[in-house]
């Protein structure tokens, strides 16, 4: 079967590490009809545009993509393009899967957790305005039925996957209309999945319980902030956000990314880890149903680590990105 998938290289190193991803993609043996258009800064030298309208179109006939990273300015510029796309395709579910990796020295060992994350609403609804000058107002919107889909999207997860536990994390301690919305929702679901064990966690000691414990942890259910925040001190508990992936799953497409940043300070120096994007395009494939490919990248790119000898230098290797993906190419051919 051919598929025809929407490629984003981005920004900074981006076109790299897509590169690599590619590379590795096509040797699983699954033939993908690329269809190549940028989008943010790279985007607005050749279109004129951050978000050109054939990519738009390209998503929407294909339903599927994968994107490098793209530059978010800080306080300033134009508003994320990460958030835009997520919006515009109804990307309503984030997941990242964080489990450790061979040989990458760490506090902690046996981490294995999901992050599940409302990916719509909340603070990045980016709904703000200026009050009087110096004050500025920044809406929380939380709804019943993004809250419950997303409620489900989890539950469902678990279940798919044989997965033990769903964890809620809230702040609905202080935030009791918000947050309350969104726990009274996720109770109603979790009641009709009585195989799954359900609990709450308030966020800030969530962050506590993750860096003493995270083995605790199966899945976690949040927000759109606290999933962020979160998403990034996980990715610490394991070595950095070089090594986790991330999808975007909305009823009618997906988007497959990295977590990490376009990391402009080492872009064009072939030194950028490409595990994360490697790994995203693991879940492409299993998403595509294309599942013997996805395990055999997924067990490739874990032979690179347990060998130990193609570390990118984020992890205290010496690999270029290039050599991670010639070894990464070696071990699906030996599989």
């Amino acid at each position: 079967m051919i598929h025809t998938v929407t490629l984003i290289p981005g920004d900074g190193i981006g076109p790299e590490v897509i590169s690599a991803a590619r590379c590795v993609i096509e040797a699983t043996g699954v033939t993908i009809n690329w269809e190549e258009i940028n989008a943010g800064g790279e985007a607005l030298k050749h279109y004129g545009t951050l978000l050109p309208d054939a990519l738009i179109e390209s998503i929407k006939r294909n339903r599927v993509a994968l994107k490098g990273p793209i530059t978010t300015q800080v306080a300033e510029g134009f508003p994320s393009l990460n958030v835009r796309l997520r919006k515009m395709f109804d990307l309503y579910a984030n997941f990242r899967p964080i489990k450790n990796m061979p040989n990458v020295p760490c506090r902690f060992g046996n981490v294995d957790l999901m992050v599940v994350r409302e990916n719509t609403e909340d603070l990045y609804a980016g709904l703000e305005h200026e009050v009087v000058p110096g004050v500025v107002e920044s809406l929380k919107i939380i709804t019943e039925r993004a809250s419950t889909r997303i409620a489900r999207f989890a539950f469902d997860y678990a279940r798919k996957l044989a997965r033990r536990e769903v964890c809620a994390v809230h702040k609905a301690n202080i935030m009791k209309m918000s947050d309350g919305l969104f726990l009274n929702c996720v109770r109603i679901v979790a009641s009709q999945y009585p195989e799954i064990k359900y609990r709450e966690l308030i966020v800030d000691n969530t962050c506590m319980q993750l860096v003493l414990n995270p083995q605790q942890f199966d899945i976690l259910l949040l927000e759109n902030l606290y999933g962020d925040i979160i998403s990034d001190l996980g990715a610490g508990l394991i070595g950095g956000l070089g090594l986790v992936p991330g999808a975007n799953i909305g009823v009618d497409g997906a988007i497959f990314e990295a977590v990490h940043g376009s990391a402009p300070d080492i872009a064009g120096k072939g030194v950028a880890n490409p595990t994360a994007v490697m790994l995203s395009s693991a879940l492409l494939l299993e998403h595509l149903n294309e599942l013997e490919a996805g395990r055999r990248l997924r067990s490739a790119i874990e032979g690179v680590y347990a060998e130990g000898k193609h570390i990118t230098r984020d992890l205290g290797g010496t690999a270029t990105t290039q050599e991670f993906t010639e070894a990464v190419l070696r071990q699906i051919d030996s599989i």
